[in-house]
Parts: structure tokens; sequence; C-alpha cells
């Protein structure tokens, strides 16, 4: 057994959100600052730039991590790197290679907590199952899931556009039922989520962080011929079609 005392309970720490077996517990404020730091840590805050740190509760569901994110933990935890065998190590490392995402995620199973790295970005908890079966990321935003939820590589719909329009090819997409938890710069009530029932969406930019494994995705010219695309001004946008749902920003990211 064990007690945390001076965490959870203190009064400069809120939870904000709760799903599955994750918590974000965000600092209201930054306590350990100088006089010569006071003033731009008091601005921060009350801008909302906090720190922040995802609380996995194991005895709720085993937790897959981002390489390197775990700061402690504590209580029966026992760790793994996921990989079952030698074929599943060279799938994940093809994956790796194709998506940015690191090879081995350790795995986390127990009754015991882990705590992850605190961090100023936002902390977004989505529940895979709200997302038409599956949910693909772009590269960079994961941060954890519950390892139920399996990891496939996600190709884009038309390689020869997305070379053209200077996009990567693939993406790690998320399958089954859990909860993952993505590391945004933007926060969740400023990103726009878009239902679509076979209906399009077109983006000029990196606007998207997310999207369901239901939609068709490519990139495409913004005119059927380059001369056009020339002189609409515009270049290659990217293209969801289908039903299913998109999360973006409101700046290019």
């Amino acid at each position: 057994m064990f007690k945390i005392n001076n965490f959870i309970d203190n009064d400069d720490i809120m939870i904000t959100d709760q799903q599955g077996a994750f918590r974000i517990a965000e600092y209201k404020r930054d306590l350990s600052v100088t006089k010569e730091t006071a003033q731009k840590e008091y601005f921060a805050a009350q801008m909302g730039v906090r720190l922040k740190q995802l609380v996995c509760d194991l005895s709720v569901n085993p937790v897959t991590l981002q390489q390197g994110a775990m700061q402690w933990m504590v209580g029966d935890v026992n760790a793994g790197t996921g990989i079952k065998g030698v074929g599943d190590f060279f799938s994940k490392s093809i994956r790796s290679s194709v998506t940015n995402e690191s090879a081995i995620k350790p795995e986390y199973h127990g009754s015991g907590m882990v705590v992850l790295e605190p961090t100023y970005k936002y902390i977004i908890l989505l529940d895979v199952d709200n997302w038409d079966g599956g949910l693909v990321l772009e590269d960079g935003y994961f941060l954890a899931c519950e390892s139920s939820l399996d990891h496939k590589t996600v190709a884009r719909s038309s390689i020869s556009s997305a070379v053209a329009g200077g996009e990567g090819l693939f993406n790690l997409g998320l399958f089954g039922n859990g909860v993952v938890a993505l590391e945004s710069p933007v926060a969740r009530n400023e990103l726009i989520e878009v239902e679509l029932d076979n209906d399009e969406l077109r983006i000029d930019g990196s606007f998207a962080i997310a999207w369901s494994s239901s939609l068709k995705f490519t990139v495409e010219r913004t005119t059927r011929s380059l001369i056009g695309s020339a002189a609409s001004g515009e270049g290659f946008v990217n293209v969801y079609r289908g039903t299913g749902k998109v999360l973006m920003a409101p700046v290019d990211l």
C-alpha cells in the first residue's frame, strides 16, 4: 500500500480532465520562482500557460507511454517493452521510421501509479471508441494510451500527391477501445472539431492533429491543373472524405 501527500491533494493543483486510466493534473501557478522570474511566471499563469502532468492509474488499465515520458512511479508497477518477438520488433521499427514515433513504447501494468514528466504543452484525452472505430494522429502528438489499443501504420490514400505536397506518407493509427493522451501546443477548448457525413473537408496547411480512420485522407492540388493551382495562389491541400471527424487547430502547427 502507498499514500501520496501534497500532490493531487495540493490546493495548487487541479484535475482538469479524467478519462479511463488517466488524470490531468494542472498546476494553478508555479511557486518555485525567484524575484527575477516571478513576474513572468505570474502573467504566464494568467494566460493559462501552466505546468501539467499526466497521472496514470494502472489499477484501472495498463498504459503505453511515449519513450522517455515517465517521471516517477509508485506501488505495484511492472514495466515492459511491449515487444512480442523479433517480428514484432521489426514491424515496430518500420513503423517508427515512417511515422517519426519511437519504435519501443514502454508498457506499464499492475495496481500502482505512473506520473509523466511535466509539460507546458496541453494534454488532451480522447476516447478512441468515439472516433468511428479508429483514430489517426499527426506525427509528434502521441503521449500515452491505454494498452488495450492497437497501434498500426496508416498510409495516405494518394502517395504520389503526398510526396508532391511535401507531406509525410504514413501516420500512427490507434484502434479498439481505450483512451489516448495527446500532447498539443493548442488547448482543447480552442481546437475545432468537424463532423463529416459523407462529405469532405479541405485544409490548406498542417492544422489537423487527429482524424477518424474511417476517413479517406489524401493530399491534392487545389485545382485540377498545375497552372490553375499557380493562378489561384494555392498549391496543395489536405483532403478528408467520407464519414467521421477531424480535430484541427485554428493556427498552422
